[in-house]
């Protein structure tokens, strides 16, 4: 990654200035609003990253009906963008009472996803904090209790968001208080590329959930190890199931240069509902105990 720990972005405080566009489109479902806020642009200028004009990122937030503020999760999608894992857990967690805020990083940028995609994870990690800035200062929200949930790419945003380095970079004397990360290509952390690491976490729980058939990681090994020395990082391996096992929609397979642990090459993604259901599962009871609903 181009941005070294040692790299101190000015002027961020300015990049969260939020506005809000919101319609109620179902009094029947949680509140359900279409809302936009700024977030830090990171771009790269011959001498190095430097932040851009803000962007204006979009995201759908749910707040289910309650008469004290209730906890929240931002939701993070993988490279493809918005797809279906989105709603399979956003409405899950609306029934368990706790609030959803899933924002689309690349429209802001002008990408449609895939291979059109920033460099590296790195530069959408002030957009997981802007959104959870934008949801501390909503009233029915308790800020204390917001957590995030990313996949793929997303879910290396959501690891990057437990470090105190990002935490401190952009959070803004707010911290995310459980973090789960779907097949987060857990051998990069320790690869030596730049800003992509984990380590000094802040403490809050943290679920990797992978396949057993993973083209990233080759398997489960690299997020095991990953977590061996944190107390408040546990793995979930599920067994026969390959890369996105909860995105319900046709198999496809990808060409990634991060696959099969920086080798690159193909990525087969593929279905598998009942991993998805039990995964699903887990994800509302992770969440219930790390936002405080137990």
């Amino acid at each position: 990654m181009f941005i070294a720990r040692n790299i101190v972005i000015g002027c961020v405080a300015l990049a969260f200035a939020f506005s809000v566009n919101a319609r109620v489109v179902d009094p029947d479902v949680p509140i359900t609003s279409y809302v936009s806020f700024q977030s830090p642009n990171i771009i790269l200028s011959e001498s190095g990253p430097i932040l851009g004009e803000p962007l204006t990122i979009s995201g759908q937030l749910r707040i289910p009906s309650a008469e004290e503020p209730i906890p929240a999760v931002v939701v993070l999608h993988g490279s493809a963008g918005l797809d279906s894992r989105g709603g399979l857990y956003v409405k899950a967690l609306n029934n368990a009472g706790i609030a959803t805020l899933e924002i689309d990083m690349w429209a802001a940028r002008g990408l449609s996803g895939g291979g059109n995609r920033p460099p590296l994870p790195t530069f959408t990690v002030p957009d997981a904090f802007s959104a959870l800035k934008y949801l501390a200062e909503i009233p029915a929200i308790d800020p204390n209790r917001i957590g995030v949930l990313g996949f793929s790419w997303g879910g290396v945003v959501t690891m990057l968001a437990a470090t105190n380095f990002y935490t401190d970079e952009y959070g803004e004397d707010l911290t995310f208080a459980a973090h789960i990360a779907h097949y987060p290509v857990c051998w990069a952390y320790t690869a030596g590329i730049n800003g992509i690491f984990f380590d000094n976490l802040t403490g809050n729980p943290v679920l990797i959930q992978i396949g057993d058939r993973d083209d990233y990681d080759d398997g489960p090994g690299p997020c095991e190890a990953l977590a061996a020395p944190f107390s408040n990082v546990s793995v979930n391996v599920y067994k026969n199931s390959y890369h996105a096992w909860d995105r319900l929609q046709p198999a496809i397979t990808v060409i990634d240069p991060f696959s099969h642990q920086g080798v690159g090459g193909e990525v087969e993604i593929a279905p598998s509902p009942g991993k998805a259901f039990k995964s699903r599962a887990n994800v509302v009871e992770f969440f219930e105990a790390g936002l405080g609903m137990e």
